[in-house]
């Protein structure tokens, strides 16, 4: 598999997933000083930790003096042939793909692993709630507002400050809209809600046509889904795939495991049963009878035939876990490393502060060591921790999320001179649109309340391992806490004459209105 595979192979992993770290190569083994982006249409990071006004909003600043310019210094040994900086969707999974080809990957970190971290959650503050908040599907608000992992980000979206006030999400006192992020092994894979859904073919043809590279057409690129899939919801279709016919072009051996969680509770719960019911057929009225496609998916989002179609309809919800209990790149990154301990590297509590040059080449990373160095961890260290250098022999790659990624570039001199030169930072390579263009799929609450006390699924869940729905979890790896929360999800058009569907709709037993600081805090109280 050569480079441009592995990187094509990371995009295909986080398509379909929320939260999902961008990824940015730098090339170390030529001249140019042009950053080779591997996801942004115009070369340049599509979002940022800069508002639109170009304020910092989660600084990575360090806490002493603003970044110098980089001095030239004596080339030294790599550290290995490929340094990545962020262990998420994107950088964990190219990461790993790496080292499973024969390269040697020097992976950074700036949080801990979940499985030793210590933290508590907004329902017990005093408790160290892990690995639950991280495990369990049902715990997932929790873990985005885990004290052990949180980042908190507050984003600008607009410069009129009347404008963005109208924005129900907007917090005075911290001058933005509340972007929850993940600062451990995993990126945000280790706190986003684990649906995977896969993309509109639409998405692909039209990077190909942008780029003129006919590689990124839907059909060539599924064939990467296929490869990192590992479908344990659909039994029948397996089954079929070893006779070697798979219409679903669903992936059977891959790395990433996906699974359907309805829990038996769900359907002996009668107001639970009869809304799904109702809710079905009144989507059925809306959308007309179901086609061969919407038969043959049987309701599975990822079937190739709906998503060849464009098919609208009722769906359910793919989640990444493996036998009920979350999975992500942490997961994976474990696996490889155990397997291939000569060639990755993972190096936590390293926070990456700005790309080494030597001369028009990014050779290596410069980071300092210590646990919780981010200025937007919950709980944010002292010190600045200690100073590290790293060189890669071929390539750089940068996979710190849509708020970080522009903001190293930034640090390394790389981005719109006026903000540069504002900060104290050289321009090495003035580039505009790094830091602008945040693109987001914002939520829309609609909540209503039940005439009745609970759901009977929820009727004694604490959110805590001292419930009965828990020990069902820990003990069967059944019932409610099996699920992400999401019943039911439907695929629509905001409007008919759409090419194609545009809104991705779910029902939750919950009273989520959006995400705001402290919004998981509610989860045992409104049970109806």
């Amino acid at each position: 598999m050569n480079r441009r595979d592995l990187l094509k192979a990371a995009l295909a992993a986080l398509a379909g997933s929320g939260f999902g770290r961008r990824s940015v190569r730098l090339k170390a083994d030529t001249t140019s000083g042009t950053v080779a982006s591997g996801f942004s249409r115009t070369n340049t990071p599509v979002a940022s930790g800069f508002s639109r006004t170009n304020t910092p909003v989660a600084s990575g600043f360090s806490r002493t003096t603003a970044p110098t310019p980089q001095q030239q210094s004596a080339p030294r040994p790599a550290d290995a042939e490929y340094i990545v900086v962020g262990s998420g969707a994107g950088g964990g999974t190219v990461a790993a793909r790496l080292a499973e080809a024969g390269y040697t990957v020097l992976l950074l970190e700036a949080g801990g692993d979940s499985r030793t971290l210590s933290g508590g959650n907004p329902i017990h503050p005093a408790d160290n709630t892990l690995p639950d908040d991280y495990d369990v599907p049902a715990f997932h608000p929790l873990a985005t507002e885990n004290d052990a992992m949180k980042w908190d980000y507050y984003v600008r979206h607009y410069a009129d400050a009347a404008r963005q006030t109208r924005d129900p999400k907007y917090l005075k006192q911290h001058d933005g809209v509340w972007y929850p992020r993940a600062g451990t092994l995993g990126g945000c894979t280790a706190h986003n809600a684990m649906i995977l859904v896969y993309p509109h073919n639409t998405d692909w043809d039209e990077l190909a046509d942008l780029t003129g590279d006919p590689s990124w057409r839907a059909d060539h690129m599924r064939t990467y889904f296929e490869r990192l899939e590992n479908c344990e919801h659909r039994r029948f279709e397996r089954l079929r795939s070893r006779l070697g016919w798979n219409p679903s072009r669903h992936g059977w051996s891959g790395w990433l495991t996906v699974e359907k969680a309805l829990p038996e509770e769900a359907i002996r719960d009668r107001d639970l049963r009869a809304l799904l019911f109702e809710s079905a057929r009144e989507t059925l009225k809306e959308i007309g009878r179901p086609t061969g496609a919407r038969l043959e998916s049987q309701a599975d989002p990822n079937d190739w035939r709906v998503v060849r179609d464009g098919e609208i309809g009722i769906r359910y919800t793919p989640l990444t876990t493996k036998n009920h209990q979350r999975v992500g790149t942490r997961e994976r990154l474990l696996d490889v490393r155990d397997r291939h301990p000569d060639r990755l590297k993972i190096e936590m509590n390293a926070r990456a502060t700005r790309v080494i040059f030597e001369g028009a080449r990014a050779a290596g990373v410069e980071y300092r060591k210590g646990e919780r160095l981010y200025r937007a961890h919950a709980q944010p260290s002292a010190g600045d921790g200690e100073v590290r250098q790293v060189r890669a022999s071929r390539e750089v790659i940068l996979a710190g999320g849509a708020f970080n990624t522009p903001q190293l570039l930034m640090l390394s001199g790389i981005g719109p001179q006026d903000v540069l030169t504002r900060h104290g930072i050289a321009v090495r390579v003035p580039l505009a649109g790094v830091g602008k263009n945040l693109q987001d799929r914002y939520e829309v609450a609609v909540v209503n309340r039940m005439n009745f006390d609970a759901w009977d699924v929820l009727r004694d869940a604490t959110f805590s391992r001292d419930d009965p729905r828990y020990r069902e979890w820990a003990n069967g790896r059944k019932g409610v806490y099996t699920t992400n929360g999401a019943v039911l999800s439907v695929i629509a058009r905001s409007m008919i004459d759409r090419p194609v569907p545009d809104l991705y709709c779910y029902a939750l037993l919950a009273d989520f209105r959006g995400y705001k600081p402290g919004y998981s805090k509610v989860l045992p109280d409104h049970k109806n």
